[in-house]
């Protein structure tokens, strides 16, 4: 029996002006609504990311993070 679909948590979370225009993207490709989308992504993390490319983007977004909190 399929697991019902409710949302359980709300979490209150800054974005980027990017990411959040990439989520709408994402979202409205899907016929998701921005909660949604982030729940598939996030019980789907695993099997959607490419482990090596996660590493490189994630030490990259690292190194640029105080630049771009300015």
């Amino acid at each position: 029996m399929p697991k019902r679909f409710r949302l359980t948590r709300r979490v209150n979370i800054a974005m980027t002006e990017d990411g959040y225009r990439r989520l709408r993207r994402f979202a409205q490709d899907a016929g998701l609504d921005e909660g949604e989308a982030l729940s598939f992504l996030f019980e789907n993390f695993e099997s959607i990311t490419d482990e090596e490319k996660l590493g490189h983007r994630l030490r990259v977004f690292n190194s640029d993070l105080e630049d771009r909190k300015k």
